[in-house]
């Protein structure tokens, strides 16, 4: 009895939670600019309701009497343990507090559109301070062991520490950096073709066929145009992507529909019992990005899926890629160049844009750098790990979202997800035989089936690790991705790695 007592007390708590998102999703999709600040006051009022409800008193008492006499069912207990974390985070955090973070996100984002549109840092910059200060707050009310930024990754990776994460970062960045050395001393395939005039209509229903094609459920979901790409959940039912369209850079638009078709195949295979309650969300955003890295890199990025692919391309730009071979496209999306944008990197220097992004944010929540000052310091960290400085902000540290959503602690499951991926995929290929064959005929459904049984159902109900452990057999490690890289662009280069 108390179990549905609690469920029945959190279902609202989704609803709010639901009701603030899709609010969030018409902000940067659809909603007029003048309405801007009518929404600061509606999120805020939604967020803070939903923290009332969840923080109150018979929150915490039905959770007492549950751990006194745990329910037997896996799900139940888990659903206990996910409610207590909740609970405990939420209850260290007061509702004044949620209300101010709630509109400070709602008027950076806007501010974040104009200074990105018009390459005006210092428009941003206040909205960037506030950030950072209510970020400070609350790490410090969270509480934190050892790292300030601790308190902040924990709330996309649980469990994960800033020294693990820098240890991680380290390791791969010493063995990343003779990659790159080694590619760019070597003759790149041709991209130019990328850069050719593609129509946007036609880029855009494109990516919906393939969508479509890799399992991604428009009954349930739609896409839409958004200034950064991103994926929302408003229930297991109603999961929604957005993309971006250059029309002289295909790359934006269909890698961007496939990554974030990747974060939606997650949220649409959550088993649908856990709907309406705190287990029907990602585990954690690292095996959230695993998702997304897989779609868009080792099934997306892949010569058997272009085996399948390049003929409908053509097909759907026959005067564009007339003259184009479809092993010169293949090697055109692989060619491994360092980039401006983080988006639109190549597989092999993507991480390095991480890497320099947290490198940033943890500077930014010790207070080793000022907000002031972050412009300068990103391009010098750009200069250090891609030997590039951007020529406007726009293409530097203005090009994320995530600040502007109060998102400090989430750029390092970018990376944890990207190698979790390259395991996940090899333990569906132990178990279904060789996937290449599949992508090259259209087939998609078998590793969208094992996925759905190893990783999405869960929900989580079951943790980042725990979800390893059961479908690789391990832990999470960098050797798989590293030995992947070497063996797929040594052959897209000719070159040993």
């Amino acid at each position: 009895m108390s179990l549905d007592t609690l469920k029945e007390h959190l279902a609202p708590v989704s609803d709010l939670g639901a009701a603030a998102a899709l609010l969030e999703w018409d902000q940067e999709t659809y909603m007029p600019p003048g309405a801007a600040e009518a929404r600061t006051h509606q999120l805020a009022t939604l967020k803070t309701l939903a923290h009332e409800r969840l923080t109150s008193d018979t929150v915490g008492t039905l959770l007492d009497k549950l751990e006194a006499d745990a329910p037997e069912a896996e799900l139940d207990r888990a659903l206990v343990r996910i409610a207590r974390r909740d609970y405990d985070r939420a209850t260290k955090l007061s509702a004044d507090f949620v209300s101010r973070f709630a509109t400070a996100k709602a008027r950076a984002l806007e501010a974040w559109k104009h200074a990105r549109q018009n390459d005006d840092f210092v428009r941003f910059a206040p909205n960037l301070q506030e950030i950072v200060d209510l970020s400070v707050e609350q790490a410090e009310a969270l509480g934190y062991d050892g790292d300030r930024y601790d308190a902040l990754l924990d709330e996309y990776e649980p469990g994960a520490t800033t020294a693990e994460i820098k240890r991680v970062f380290g390791d791969l960045r010493q063995s990343l950096i003779p990659i790159v050395r080694a590619l760019s001393e070597t003759e790149s395939p041709d991209d130019s073709v990328l850069r050719r005039s593609f129509d946007p209509e036609r880029q855009w229903h494109f990516g919906m066929e393939v969508a479509r094609a890799v399992g991604y459920d428009f009954v349930h979901g739609r896409q839409d145009k958004s200034a950064h790409p991103f994926t929302t959940s408003f229930s297991v039912r109603d999961v929604r992507i957005t993309t971006r369209i250059a029309p002289t850079f295909f790359s934006t638009g269909l890698f961007g529909t496939i990554h974030e078709a990747g974060h939606a195949l997650y949220e649409q295979g959550i088993d649908p019992a856990l709907d309406r309650t705190p287990l029907a969300d990602g585990t954690s955003l690292g095996i959230h990005e695993s998702q997304s890295r897989l779609w868009e890199n080792l099934v997306g990025r892949s010569r058997p899926f272009w085996r399948w692919a390049y003929p409908r391309l053509r097909q759907t730009f026959p005067d564009v890629l007339a003259d184009v071979q479809e092993d010169d496209f293949y090697g055109a999306v692989n060619r491994v160049r360092p980039s401006l944008i983080r988006v639109e990197a190549d597989e092999v220097t993507y991480n390095l844009h991480v890497m320099l992004r947290f490198q940033i944010e943890t500077a930014l929540i010790d207070g080793d750098l000022a907000v002031a000052d972050v412009p300068e310091a990103w391009n010098a960290a750009m200069q250090d790990m891609l030997g590039l400085t951007p020529p406007s902000n726009a293409d530097g540290c203005l090009q994320d979202i995530h600040w502007a959503l109060g998102a400090m602690g989430y750029f390092p499951t970018y990376t944890l997800g990207t190698l979790m991926s390259v395991q996940l995929f090899e333990a569906a290929q132990r178990d279904l035989g060789d996937l290449g064959e599949m992508f090259a005929r259209g087939e998609f459904e078998p590793i969208l089936g094992w996925m759905r049984e190893h990783v999405h159902r869960w929900g989580r109900a079951r943790s980042a690790a725990e979800i390893m452990y059961e479908a690789t057999g391990g832990p999470l490690s960098a050797e798989p991705w590293l030995d992947y890289v070497r063996q797929k662009f040594g052959a897209v280069y000719g070159v040993d790695l």
